[in-house]
């Protein structure tokens, strides 16, 4: 309708709309409106002033209020109702048809069929009106707002109408229009009620079913029309259903406008075997459902059972069409379609939900339903004897809230819940023999499902649906026509029409914007599922005038229902102007709903639930009333749901959706029109929701939630916030067992699409809609897809085909346990040759379903010829394809056609033909024929009935195939399976990683194979007899490298006869002989093979896992670098490890080691070439099998090693290993770690005699073996290192063995650790000492460490060591410590670290000890030594018995050092002072004197990190002059005042005998070394000069050059990190001449250039005996190590430049120079590039120690150089090479010298690009340089597990962050 209004044109529209997948339309579809009048009816207007009605409308309501405060008479006010009742007559009776649409919407139980033909209109329309008043003010205000809004009514009576009836003010008064008024129930008496979906409308009395029995008399009456009651009852549902879908008019309860062509969605079929587990089962009916055709819906009761329940459920998310298609039944049903049914029930569970009573399943059917006429009881019984006619359709299971009893309903008679009575029915309980469909979104269904229900999911629109959908829609054509190129040129919106309420809506807002817009732009205005409500809503109202209070108030009713979990309205839930707005627009639909039998009432609904969610957010995000703050609280995402409860519905899923949607930028205007607020407020409000997006964004989320968030930030439309979500996903996507749709994958390609990094999805166990691959078109994010759904058919198959050509990303494809045909691989292999990016696809379970087999050529055939021209078919050629024809009954005669076939096609990865019937002959002639295909992978042969004959017949045909790798045969497993090796042309990548190996593997013949070949022959039942014809078979191949015979029956005999086979097989590197039954008689003859076999030299038994493997060369090689390494062809070895280097083992685990078995083993070990390695383990062995082995091993000279694990040994067996020194000379070392872990170390024959280790650990050794252990153990001629840690000794076994010390031949160590030892056996030990002369130190730690060492020397020792940790002493320990050494009569050095030891204690100790000559050293380290201060700890020293010759205070490490020398003098100078001050009697003169005494022999006085004070200070001033024998003062690291700087100064000033001053690191500031420089004024007699870390500025430094002329005899000059610069090095470049003997400088850190570093090279070239050269950290450059390199001292033993700035032309020269130096012992060139300039000698240096090459830039091209150059280092210790670019080639040279470098302990490769293959590598290297006590390897491109594996296999590989080992102390 048109109105104009001051100059306005305002649009309204005369339609309306309703929800459930299809469109409606009111009087006539909006179709045929458009063909008559276009999209708008257009009226001529008789009054062009005339206001619109929405201005009229807010006219109005301001005048009834006005009005409202009028008080009218009785009589007036009656008057005006009646002449404005005759008015409003008089204007409905002209739209008849419009009111009887209202008359239905508010009374949806009223049949107006039932009214009088001849009845005349005008009262017709009085009787309507006079209904409508009696419902009730509501309802009445409501329809009278509906008149002023909808129709065209004159404003002189739309004032009175909405003044009188449109508030409650005139409600009250009795209207007389001809009838009287009555109530409804006498008004309706005796019309029927048709609620929930199946309404019937027709007039019958109300009668109780089920509610009590009735008398027999009645039932005898009624028995005679048994069959004519049930006969009318069914006439009277079928009547009413098509009384209910046969109007060509919608009534109310219908959703949908059933003479509009119905498009069926896709249905999929599947069946559930658990309540809460959907899975897979057999399929239903036709499994194409999804073809559209109407036998799709039919087929939904074609079913295999015939007894018991028939339940089928139908599951679609929300909007796919669950209520439409339950419609859609009940109206085929009405037609006549259905005939097998008699009796059809729709019940909607969001109505049976408002029932509070339990009924019975009669009540349900005939009180909720349909009443029978009479006989109700008759009429049950006749539907349960008919049972299996009768179909009840529930709809919105998952809406359901009771939850069904615990107990089963007991029968028809027994009152339930509406869900019990429902589960009753599908269970069997009730009606038995029924059939039953229910309609459910997706997830948790109740458990009174059976298990055999049948389940259908819908899957909504594809592509060709949406666009017959459209067609149908648009009844006119060119309107058809452009609303199907909008959707074609639009993929956004079509993927949107994939569900069916979406397209409904789509097509109803294209329907209005299509005549007023360009192509292509009205699509652009619908790009989300939100805006499209948007758009409909705007387009539904007046166009212009789309009232803001009448939406804020339906979305206020909206959210409240939501919140409250009400999806249905009563007429006082909703006020009438918004009943009215919603009844206009066509939001609402009206509905007859009951509580309970005779409750009856009327419903209203959103059309759709999706309408209702969209209003609760337009509300959220319009409503002044909701806070900002609270919108983030709806911003959530569900995964599923579960299990409905009265507490909640889940009826919020799409809320957020909504949400996010109008958080658009484009829906801005028109939020802030409908919140009647500017846009910035509304921003903040959409800014609050995006946020909370973001947050969740972030997050790690579940699959149905990442589907749900992709859904949410689609509808956004913002880029940033999509980016943000894409870069946020995982690189591995997995979505598992949820429904997918159209939709969600759509939403998930459109985020995808934001993603810079590649992505892996996996789909698995997802109920997948058919087409939805189509979704993930254009995708370039995906490198990885795979899909492992049984519902995937040929359908899906096709959809992917279209799809693949478009992911250019895309390269592993996986199908698994899928339902593809032939047809659908046939459209994927077409889509192949289009798909040049994909490397693999993975088709595990893949089926082709082949019958009869004689089509399997012409399906080849067909493969073949998709190739097409010349430049597809090489593409498809490169492609990586696979080919499987499982179970396709292929026999021998098809194999030629198909080698044929194979001969023709694609180059193949893989060909699967297992579970064929091939037999025998069909295996050989496809082995035959494998070297002729082109396969690239493997050809599986499994399951096609090999037998054992024809194994020798498949091994004949395969012996002469270039390209295999593997053949592995297993009868029992039915396994046959080809494995080929890449062609020469495809291996470039392997040579290359395999490069690096070359320069280890010794020059081979050129005829040697490229690969080897493994043969795996297990568990085939072969035995003996086999084993000629075999061996025969395996002979005619000169690869073979690996053999397996694992799993069968060969035998002691099998051995026996193979061991004499072996030879003729060539060089193996493994076979595999486990389980196959052998004993230990086998174990003997395969050791014999050691000297038949040269390629054998490991044999691993283990007796309880029946494993037996014999091995080459390359043991444990794959198995330790975690994976495969490049093989090495049989034969080849390492040049760095010759091949008479590698031992033989023989390894025997879980075996029973008798007597005589072990004498039998090592008469037959006695005949195998060395080194040999034994191990044995099993659960004991006895003393007499130890004895025996033992005895044995004199005879078995080449024996190097033989451990015992894992075997439990007797308390009495460390004494028989302790006695095998003396009996078997070649021992080298016993190590019993435990009594279950034996290690014999031997030496060679070729090895002179030398030390002897024993460990005799954890053996529960105690006093009483002490005796007999040591008497065995002193027979021994030269015992190394004795170790007895974690014993039982005590302090009772400790001193009984500190007893027999002297008797035993301890040449290094005795480590006595953790052995339960007290303070009492710490003072036994002092006290033996000097008994012990070759004791040289002596070290015990008794806190939770426990260490307790003993170190000897062979000869007798000068002086002894001991060092007491945490011994807790007490007093009186004190006395006795001292008596120990006073009983020394050797020097001796004693250290006490934490031993409890206070002040006064150490004063007693310091006068207790004394000796009548020679010097004593004491530490002590105590927590009170750094607190006590100078002054204390001196007046400690005062005590002391003896001359005090050194003392050392260091303050931070809380240490005080001293040396006693003995006897003591007096001091002359010490009385001459006592004598002057006698007088003053003053504590420090007292102190003065004391200490004169005490250190008149002082020579070193040492001052580190303490707070020395003025008083102190003062003290030496006095002291220090009187130190006549002085020779060395250290001030370091401390912080002295002025004064006392003044103070020290002037003491120092009378030392001219010092010959070193250390003042290094101190806080003197510039003005107080200035002061100091005094200090060395008339020093000729010093030597050592430390003043690093001082301001030397340049005045001081002048003050120092000219004092430096004078010291002639200086030797160390250091002078670091003083900041001198050039200047600086050009005064001391002047004055180093001058000192002819120095021999060491160190000038490091001190921003020295290019031009001083070139003056001082000039000038050190003159320093002759200079041995210590540091001139690190500072910018030098290359011209200044030329210049060294020209002027390298002769002397030079240090070399220090790290960070120099040097280049490789500086370090060439340097190297150079250095190179034949004969006392060069230490060399660092760190932090320099040096890239190829790495030191090259040629010559070597013979004492060079450690050599320090950290980020160097050093790479794998000068590691060859490199490791050359320092094997002409033979005394390394230590070589730091970490933080370089070394790879596995230098890791590979570096092991190719190690064991060639004797002294080496430590090697540092931290931070390199060492892989597995390089570790590895270092640590075969490592095993053969048992010197070598660490190499670093952290940080390193090594996985964990191989990490795990190497160091348990050698643990002196380190790859933690902290270096465990510590460094090695030179020399040792």
């Amino acid at each position: 309708m048109i109105r104009k209004y001051s100059g306005v044109l305002v649009l309204r529209k005369k339609g309306r709309t309703d929800f459930g997948g299809q469109l409606v339309v009111s009087a006539m579809s909006l179709a045929q409106r458009a063909a008559q009048t276009g999209p708008w009816k257009q009226e001529k207007i008789k009054h062009p002033q005339e206001p619109s009605a929405g201005d009229k409308l807010d006219h109005c309501r301001a005048r009834t209020q006005a009005q409202g405060q009028l008080l009218m008479d009785p009589v007036s006010l009656q008057l005006g109702t009646k002449n404005l009742w005759s008015l409003l007559v008089r204007l409905l009776s002209k739209d008849p048809q419009w009111l009887n649409a209202k008359v239905k919407f508010f009374l949806p139980k009223m049949d107006l069929s039932s009214r009088n033909k001849a009845e005349d209109a005008t009262q017709g329309v009085m009787l309507q009106l006079n209904r409508l008043h009696t419902q009730g003010q509501a309802t009445w205000q409501a329809f009278i707002h509906c008149v002023c809004m909808e129709l065209d009514v004159p404003l002189d009576l739309e004032v009175p109408l909405l003044s009188t009836w449109g508030h409650g003010d005139g409600f009250a008064s009795q209207l007389e229009t001809g009838e009287e008024s009555r109530p409804e129930s006498q008004l309706h008496h005796g019309e029927s009620w048709g609620c929930g979906a199946g309404g019937g409308g027709l007039k019958r009395p109300h009668q109780s079913c089920g509610s009590s029995p009735r008398p027999k008399q009645c039932r005898k009456q009624q028995l005679g029309g048994y069959e004519e009651l049930a006969k009318r009852y069914l006439q009277l549902l079928r009547s009413s259903a098509q009384q209910r879908y046969g109007s060509r008019t919608r009534r109310p309860g219908q959703p949908l406008a059933f003479h509009q062509a119905y498009i069926p969605p896709i249905l999929q079929w599947s069946r559930a075997t658990a309540p809460f587990n959907t899975q897979e089962g057999a399929i239903l009916g036709d499994p194409k459902a999804e073809d559209g055709t109407e036998a799709s819906i039919l087929d939904l009761f074609n079913t295999k059972a015939d007894k018991g329940p028939r339940v089928t459920v139908l599951l679609g998310k929300a909007g796919m069409g669950k209520t439409t298609l339950a419609h859609r039944l009940c109206q085929k049903w009405a037609d006549g379609q259905l005939d097998r049914f008699q009796a059809l029930f729709l019940f909607e569970f969001r109505q049976l939900n408002l029932i509070t009573e339990f009924l019975t399943l009669p009540q349900l059917l005939f009180d909720l339903y349909l009443s029978p006429e009479a006989g109700p009881d008759l009429v049950f019984q006749y539907l349960e004897e008919n049972a299996k006619g009768v179909l009840l359709i529930f709809d919105g299971l998952d809406q359901a809230l009771h939850p069904p009893s615990s107990k089963d309903t007991a029968g028809p008679e027994a009152p339930s819940p509406a869900l019990a009575l429902f589960s009753g029915l599908c269970k069997g309980t009730l009606l038995p023999g029924c059939w039953v469909l229910a309609t459910s979104r997706p997830g948790k269904l109740p458990d009174c499902l059976p298990t055999e229900a049948a389940m259908v999911h819908m899957w909504g629109f594809d592509r060709p649906r949406v666009e017959e959908y459209v067609g149908r829609f648009f009844s006119n054509q060119p309107w058809q026509e452009a609303a199907l190129a909008e959707l074609r040129e639009n993929r956004h919106l079509q993927s949107m029409c994939a569900v069916p309420a979406v397209c409904q809506v789509t097509c109803l807002c294209l329907y209005h914007l299509l005549p007023s817009s360009s192509p292509g732009q009205s699509a652009a205005l619908l790009p989300t599922v939100t805006q499209n409500y948007v758009q409909m809503v705007s387009t539904l109202g007046p166009r212009g005038h789309l009232l803001p209070e009448s939406l804020l108030g339906l979305s206020e009713v909206a959210l409240r229902g939501l919140e409250t979990g009400k999806v249905i309205f009563s007429v006082g839930d909703i006020p009438p102007p918004m009943m009215a707005f919603g009844a206009a627009l066509g939001l609402l639909t009206s509905f007859c709903i009951c509580t309970g039998p005779g409750h009856q009432e009327t419903g209203y609904a959103f059309t759709h639930l999706s309408l209702q969610e969209f209003f609760a957010a337009l509300h959220l995000m319009a409503s002044p009333e909701v806070d900002k703050n609270a919108l983030a609280h709806y911003v959530t995402l569900s995964s599923r749901w579960v299990l409905r409860t009265k507490a909640r519905l889940g009826l919020l899923d799409h809320l957020p959706t909504f949400l996010a949607g109008l958080a658009s930028r484009a829906c801005c205007p028109f939020l802030s029109h409908v919140a009647q607020r500017d846009e910035v407020w509304v921003g903040a409000r959409q800014a609050e929701v995006m946020q909370a997006l973001r947050k969740l964004a972030t997050r790690r989320l579940t699959g149905p939630k990442v589907v749900a968030l992709c859904h949410c930030v689609g509808e956004t439309q913002e880029p940033e916030l999509a980016s943000l979500m894409a870069q946020s996903l995982p690189c591995h996507l997995s979505f598992h067992n949820f429904p997918l749709t159209y939709a969600d994958l759509a939403s998930l390609n459109n985020i995808l699409g934001h993603r810079n990094a590649p992505i892996q999805l996996d789909f698995e166990g997802c109920p997948l809609e058919p087409h939805c691959p189509e979704a993930l078109a254009g995708c370039k994010q995906v490198e990885n897809l795979s899909f492992k759904s049984r519902k995937c058919g040929d359908a899906f198959a096709e959809a992917l085909s279209r799809s693949l050509p478009t992911m250019g990303s895309l390269k592993k494809l996986g199908l698994a346990g899928s339902k593809i045909t032939a047809q659908g691989i046939g459209r994927l292999v077409q889509a192949l040759p289009l798909c040049p990016q994909l490397e693999e696809v993975r088709e595990a379970d893949l089926i082709f379903l082949l019958s009869p087999p004689t089509e399997t050529a012409a399906e080849l055939q067909g493969a073949s010829d998709l190739q097409g021209n010349a430049s597809q078919r090489k593409e498809a050629q490169s492609r990586s394809l696979a080919l499987r024809l499982q179970q396709c009954q292929l026999r021998v005669h098809d194999v030629q056609e198909l080698i044929a076939q194979l001969q023709e096609g694609p180059h193949l990865d893989k060909v699967d033909l297992s579970g064929n019937q091939l037999d025998n002959e069909g295996c050989r002639l496809m082995a035959e024929a494998a070297a002729q295909l082109d396969i690239t992978r493997n050809l599986d042969l499994s399951d096609n009935g090999l037998s054992v004959d024809g194994v020798d017949g498949v091994l004949s045909a395969v012996s002469m195939c270039q390209t295999l790798a593997e053949l592995h045969i297993s009868l029992l497993h039915k396994t046959v399976v080809l494995t080929f090796a890449p062609k020469q042309e495809e291996q470039g990548g392997i040579q290359e990683r395999a490069a690096l190996h070359d320069g280890l593997m010794r020059q081979m013949p050129c005829e040697l194979p490229p690969h080897s070949t493994r043969i795996r022959l297990t568990h085939c039942g072969l035995q003996a007899k086999h084993l000629a014809q075999l061996c025969r078979a395996l002979g005619g191949s000169c690869r073979l490298s690996h053999l397996d015979f694992s799993g069968n029956a060969l035998g002691d005999e099998g051995v026996a006869q193979l061991a004499q086979l072996l030879p003729g097989l060539g060089t193996l590197q493994s076979l595999n002989l486990s389980e196959n039954g052998l004993s230990l008689d086998s174990v003997f003859i395969l050791t014999q093979c050691f000297s038949t076999l040269q390629w054998l030299f490991h044999l691993e038994v283990n007796s309880e896992s029946q494993h037996v493997v014999l091995r080459g060369d390359r043991t444990g090689r794959d198995q330790l670098a975690g994976g495969p390494l490049p093989e090495f062809p049989a034969g080849a070895q390492f040049s760095a490890f010759d091949q008479r280097c590698i031992p033989r083992s023989v390894c025997l685990r879980q075996c029973l080691l008798e007597p005589l078995s072990l004498t039998h083993l090592c008469e037959t070990l006695e005949k195998c070439p060395g080194p040999l390695e034994v191990k044995l383990s099993c659960e004991v062995l006895s003393d007499q099998s130890l004895e025996t082995l033992l005895n044995h091993l004199p005879r078995l000279p080449q024996l190097s090693l033989l451990q015992l694990s894992e075997t439990r040994l007797s308390p009495r067996s460390p004494l028989l290993l302790a006695n095998l020194f003396s009996l078997c000379p070649q021992v080298q070392k016993v190590d019993l770690r435990s009594l279950y872990h034996t290690t014999l170390h031997f030496r060679s024959s070729e090895e002179q005699k030398g030390e002897f280790c024993g460990r005799f650990m954890d053996c529960a050794l105690s006093r009483e073996h002490v005796e007999p252990l040591c008497w065995l153990l002193s027979k021994c001629e030269d015992l190394n290192q004795l170790d007895l840690s974690a014993n039982l000794l005590g302090d009772d076994g400790l001193q009984c063995l500190l007893e027999c010390l002297p008797q035993l031949p301890i040449s290094a160590s005795l480590d006595l650790s953790h052995n339960s030892i007290s303070v009492e056996g710490a003072l036994c030990l002092v006290k033996t000492l000097p008994s012990c002369p070759r004791v040289r130190e002596a070290s015990v730690n008794l806190g939770s460490e426990q260490s307790f060492w003993i170190h000897f020397s062979r000869q007798e020792e000068a002086g002894k060591t001991l060092r007491l940790s945490q011994c807790s002493f007490r007093p009186e320990h004190v006395p006795r410590l001292a008596t120990g050494l006073n009983q020394a009569l050797k020097p001796t050095a004693l250290t006490l670290t934490q031993c409890c030891l206070g002040l006064k204690q150490l004063t007693v100790l310091l006068s207790l000890v004394r000796w009548p000559v020679g010097l004593f050293n004491l530490r002590v380290e105590e927590p009170w030594v750094g607190k006590a201060g100078v002054l204390a700890l001196l007046e400690v020293c005062t005590q002391a018995s003896g001359n005090i010759t050194e003392i050392s205070i260091a303050e931070a490490q809380q240490q005080l050092c001293l040396q006693l020398e003995f006897p003591r003098q007096e001091n002359p100078e010490a009385v001459a002072l006592r004598l002057a001050h006698c007088d003053l009697g003053t504590h420090h003169s007292l102190l003065v004197w004391q200490l004169m005494e005490t250190c008149a022999r002082l020579r070193q006085l040492s001052l580190s990190q303490v707070n020395l004070c003025d008083t102190s200070s003062l003290l030496l001033q006095s002291l220090l002059p009187s130190l006549s024998e002085l020779k060395t003062f250290r001030l370091t690291c401390s912080c002295v005042r002025s004064e006392g700087l003044a103070h020290l100064t002037s003491g120092l000033s009378h030392c001219l005998h010092l010959e070193e001053l250390d003042l290094s690191s101190n806080q003197f500031g510039e003005e107080g070394t200035r002061v100091l420089m005094g200090v060395l004024e008339g020093k000729c007699w010093l030597k050592r000069l430390d003043l690093s870390h001082l301001p030397l500025g340049g005045s001081i430094l002048a003050v120092l050059t000219q004092r430096l002329r004078h010291m002639t005899l200086l030797q160390s000059l250091r002078l670091s990190h003083n900041q001198i610069g050039d200047t600086g090095a050009q005064l001391l470049a002047v004055v180093l001449p001058w000192l002819p003997e120095l021999r060491k400088i160190d000038l490091s850190g001190n921003g020295i250039g290019p031009a001083g570093g070139a003056r001082l090279a000039e000038s050190l070239a003159l320093c002759r005996h200079l041995e210590q050269l540091m001139l690190g950290c500072n910018a030098l450059g290359d011209a200044t190590a030329l210049g060294l390199a020209q002027g390298l001292p002769r002397h030079l033993r240090i070399l220090h430049l790290p960070s120099s700035r040097l280049g490789p032309e500086g370090a060439l020269s340097l190297s150079q120079a250095l190179d034949g130096c004969p006392y060069v012992e230490e060399v660092s060139l760190a932090e320099n590039s040096l890239a190829r300039g790495i030191p090259q000698f040629c010559q070597g240096l013979p004492l060079l120690r450690r050599i320090d090459l950290v980020s160097c830039d050093i790479d794998d091209h000068t590691a060859k150089p490199l490791a050359a150059s320092l094997l002409l280092c033979p005394a390394l210790e230590e070589i730091l090479l970490s933080w370089n670019v070394l790879g596995d080639e230098a890791a590979a040279e570096l092991a190719r010298v190690l064991p060639q470098m004797g002294r080496l302990k430590r090697m540092d490769l931290e931070k390199n690009r060492i892989t597995a293959c390089g570790a590895w590598l270092l640590a075969e290297g490592l095993a053969q340089g048992s010197g070598i006590q660490v190499i670093r390897l952290w940080n390193n491109p090594i996985p964990p597990d191989t990490v795990q594996r190497l160091q348990k296999q050698e643990p002196r590989l380190d790859f933690a962050f902290f270096d465990k080992q510590p460094k090695a102390p030179w020399g040792t």
